[in-house]
């Protein structure tokens, strides 16, 4: 293939990146989207093999790293469950990340091209640049996956003047940058640049650590976005226009991205990064000390069936719980024959539940729930007040009321979905454990609510066999 078609076959694929991104801004064209993305990849991937710049040897070391890089993207692809997405993406982002690392120190020890003058400095400014992005994107996307897999707590670590260790990490990197840049010899430059691949790599644990649970949601965006610039800091090394722009995109989409979260949840994305709110996942909501008193009013199946049935109008506010149960289907299930029966049933989805961004519409669209039903926080939040029942499966600070009526909370001012404005609530959960931010829930005590306590598939199934009885 020669330079001019693969120059063409980069701008084809490109193109559908573009297209690619577009279609996954939508449910509905979502399918078309990653088809497209896939079709582009493939396209990127053989011109960038079969172009010019790849000579004859060089093919055997690739078509092995296509195998088994490829084969174990399969498998992991067929055994991931969808509990498990938001950990297996945040290990894909430290991929990108050590690939660039490892590719700015090859790229550094490189003699096949002489640089000389500015061009030398250019070159030397990329691969430091580079090495730094990726290595702050690997130890944070690792620490992210022990984070979302629950191999590491969700409290957040806040070292004593952290702020004061950042800003010295910053100044080393500084400082080393310009030894690297006036180092006379490969050997010498060697030293400054692994003092600061170990200072970004210190960084990148450090950062992760410090954000809470419930900011977790915006630190996969945010590592998403780190991961793209890492792409592209890789193609200014290894001067692929291709890999430059699609890292833009993914940058630039995912810096969007954890702009949008950071709203959702009434924060900004500087506090995000200095240290999140929340203690912990899953710890029990303690009692007294300013929290909620009162009694919960438990329920059970056959009731809240038959509350379901009575019901012209139901809100469905699905959570992590839903996912951890895979009760999807279940849910499909219900909401089908409801509608059925002539009640009106529609999902209220909250920018931040589950795990990473988009998790419960993913979840909802395996289980086949049509689109037109599935409604953003934003557009279903003044229907509560007009709602007989709305059900809260497995979902825990999103629907936390604290966010409006206790201004001492952590989470004050994060917008929720008001499903205590229904004329019944009813919150599926295991335990009276709080959520991933750690803090207790007033709704639970509400006169209006009323608990299903159980596993949220077992409870469900029981739930659809009362209904069809």
């Amino acid at each position: 293939m020669n330079a001019s078609l693969a120059t063409v076959s980069y701008i084809g694929a490109t193109i559908l990146f573009i297209l690619s991104l577009g279609g996954l801004a939508n449910p509905e064209t979502a399918r078309r989207g990653n088809l497209l993305g896939m079709i582009g990849m493939a396209i990127a991937v053989c011109a960038t093999v079969f172009g010019p710049r790849v000579t004859s040897p060089g093919y055997a070391w690739i078509v092995g790293a296509l195998v088994i890089g490829g084969s174990i993207g399969l498998l992991a692809a067929k055994k991931v469950q969808m509990t498990q997405m938001p950990e297996l993406v945040a290990l894909m982002h430290s991929l990108v990340g050590l690939a660039a690392c490892l590719v700015g120190f090859a790229s550094y020890v490189d003699t096949s091209i002489e640089f000389t003058g500015a061009e030398k400095a250019i070159h030397e400014i990329e691969i430091y640049v580079g090495i730094l992005i990726g290595a702050v994107t690997f130890s944070g996307s690792v620490i992210a996956f022990g984070k979302l897999s629950a191999r590491i707590g969700g409290k957040p670590v806040l070292l004593p003047g952290r702020h004061w260790l950042n800003l010295a990490g910053l100044l080393i990197v500084i400082w080393f940058g310009r030894e690297f840049l006036h180092a006379p010899t490969i050997e010498a430059g060697m030293t400054p640049l692994v003092v600061m691949t170990v200072v970004a790599l210190l960084f990148g644990v450090h950062m992760v650590m410090a954000i809470g649970g419930a900011d977790m949601p915006v630190v996969v965006s945010m590592l998403n976005s780190y991961s793209g610039w890492a792409a592209a800091a890789t193609g200014f090394m290894l001067g692929n226009d291709l890999l430059i722009v699609v890292g833009a995109l993914v940058g630039s989409s995912g810096a969007i991205l954890s702009y949008i979260m950071c709203r959702a949840m009434n924060r900004n994305f500087v506090s995000v990064i200095a240290g999140g709110f929340g203690t912990g996942g899953g710890a029990p909501a303690a009692a007294g000390g300013g929290q909620p008193a009162g009694e919960v009013s438990p329920i059970g199946a056959a009731e809240t069936a038959e509350m379901l049935r009575e019901a012209k109008n139901v809100i469905i506010v699905p959570g992590y719980g839903m996912a951890v149960a895979q009760a999807q289907h279940t849910v499909y299930e219900i909401t089908k024959l409801l509608r059925e029966k002539g009640v009106n049933v529609r999902f209220g989805i909250h920018p931040v539940a589950g795990r990473m961004p988009g998790h419960m519409n993913v979840l909802l669209a395996e289980a086949k729930v049509p689109y037109d039903i599935v409604l953003e926080m934003d557009e279903i939040n003044a229907d509560f007040p007009d709602t007989d029942v709305a059900m809260v499966i497995g979902a825990n600070d999103i629907v936390n009321p604290a966010a409006q009526e206790d201004p001492a909370s952590p989470i004050a001012g994060m917008p929720v979905l008001e499903v205590w404005k229904a004329k019944t609530s009813i919150v599926m959960k295991r335990s009276m454990a709080s959520g991933y931010a750690g803090i207790d829930n007033p709704l639970f005590y509400k006169d209006n609510n009323r608990m299903l306590f159980g596993d949220a598939k077992k409870m469900l199934d029981e739930v659809l066999a009362a209904l069809k009885s």
